[in-house]
């Protein structure tokens, strides 16, 4: 029994023993060599980006723009809903202070009031003056009548009686013609009085009336459904207690969140590679798991500097194809726009690569080669490889122990193309192997 005891603990001792050298002997030697495949499939250049969202068109909720007409040139909000209410078309967004307003209409009805009292006033006297020069016609038609009696009679009287009584019918008749006239011009002079101070009275009437319709407009109300986002001015976003100008009474904006954009820029290096129509995917920093498509609709010609930061940049305007009651505007969103896709091409991490002299790329092989390669497009992570490497190849993210002494295996095909370069640059003193890692980052830089 000792004896089985005895050898199953040596059993166990033999493979703890085995286990133990065959980790360390297969990790030892290759503890500090990272290692990749060459993969080969489609190959995206892509270039990302941070944004923010904003909907593609929003309606702006206004104040009452006739409030300027009746001197009414600053309103003071006296409530307002929170901003990123849901409303519906109709619903009330905000209350203006009428008080200014109350006055102006108070002043109107006084003004409106003394110009009937004029209107009544001027009604009766061309009433009284009418009459009287009425009674005077009539007066004078008689007159002219006993003066015909008269001459009529004085016929066998001697010619100087005759001659004295058709002078005066003739001096009657000449104040009866008078006296027509000059009623006619007195019918025509209290008709304008009349038409002044009636116009006067509709003009009060009217603007009594539009006073009382603009009233009603301090109650802003929504023009459709939407979410309400404050206005910027210049004190900050308006809000209660804020005050508007009658001349942009912008209370609000109610943006479309059915249609939505997102808003990035682009720094001054890549905005070369971006053209409108491009593909974009796009994230949600609120929503990680949900993806979204757009296109690139805009891309400004001229950069601006963003504030704490040196570079220049580009606006660059993504519409987002899908429409989804989630999105809200300001939201961040990560851009993705897609700059070229190839199909079926090698490609390898940038970290692969390796420059020698500014002429010749190159990678170390795990089978122990230092191979020469041909570089084609690179993004982010990756850069096609259009000679020198096979599918299933595995390459050295690191450098590797074996790799100073190394030679480089060239490409045939290069050589012609290489010797010019080298020619071109050969007042640029060879660079030591040691500063392979430098000469990466910078290589990677460049593609980018």
């Amino acid at each position: 029994m000792k004896n089985k005891k005895t050898y199953i603990g040596i059993a166990i001792a033999i493979v703890l023993v085995f286990v133990v050298w065959r980790f360390f002997s297969g990790t030892v030697g290759d503890s500090f060599d990272i290692f990749a495949d060459v993969k080969q499939g489609s190959f995206r250049v892509e270039i990302t980006s941070s944004g923010e969202l904003e909907a593609l068109n929003s309606v702006e909720i206004l104040g009452p723009l006739e409030a300027r007409r009746f001197r009414v040139n600053n309103i003071t909000i006296e409530s307002m809903v929170d901003e990123g209410t849901i409303v519906k078309q109709g619903d009330v967004i905000a209350e203006l202070d009428k008080s200014e307003l109350f006055g102006r209409l108070d002043d109107k009805r006084i003004d409106l009031e003394q110009s009937r009292a004029q209107y009544e006033q001027i009604q009766l006297d061309t009433s009284l003056v009418l009459r009287q020069e009425r009674d005077n016609i009539s007066n004078l038609e008689y007159n002219v009548q006993e003066r015909k009696l008269v001459l009529e009679q004085s016929q066998f009287e001697p010619p100087a009686i005759i001659k004295q009584n058709e002078y005066n019918l003739e001096k009657a008749e000449r104040d009866l013609d008078q006296a027509r006239e000059r009623y006619r011009v007195k019918r025509l002079q209290e008709r304008a009085r009349m038409v002044e101070i009636s116009a006067r009275v509709r003009e009060n009437e009217n603007e009594l009336a539009q006073m009382q319709e603009v009233l009603e407009k301090f109650t802003v109300k929504a023009p459709q459904n939407g979410m309400v986002i404050y206005q910027s001015g210049r004190g900050g976003k308006i809000k209660a207690g804020s005050q508007i100008s009658s001349w942009n009474p912008v209370v609000a904006t109610l943006p479309d969140l059915s249609r939505m954009r997102s808003v990035t820029y682009i720094n001054e290096v890549d905005i070369r590679k971006i053209k409108i129509g491009q593909a974009v995917e796009i994230g949600l920093d609120a929503f990680p798991d949900k993806r979204l498509s757009g296109k690139v609709t805009r891309v400004a010609n001229i950069g601006q500097q963003r504030p704490n930061s040196d570079a220049k940049v580009f606006e660059v305007v993504i519409e987002v194809n899908e429409s989804d009651a989630s999105l809200r505007p300001a939201m961040t969103t990560s851009n993705t726009i897609i700059v070229d896709r190839i199909e079926d091409v090698k490609y390898v991490p940038l970290e692969a690569i390796n420059v020698h002299n500014d002429s010749i790329n190159y990678v170390f092989l795990k089978n122990g080669a230092k191979q020469e390669v041909l570089l084609g497009l690179a993004n982010l992570n990756d850069i096609v490889i259009e000679m020198g490497l096979n599918e299933g190849d595995r390459v050295f993210l690191s450098t590797p122990d074996w790799a100073k002494d190394a030679p480089v295996k060239l490409l045939a095909d290069l050589d012609g193309k290489r010797r010019k370069i080298m020619e071109e640059t050969s007042e640029v003193p060879e660079q030591p192997e040691s500063n392979q890692g430098e000469e990466r980052t910078e290589r990677r830089r460049g593609r980018q």
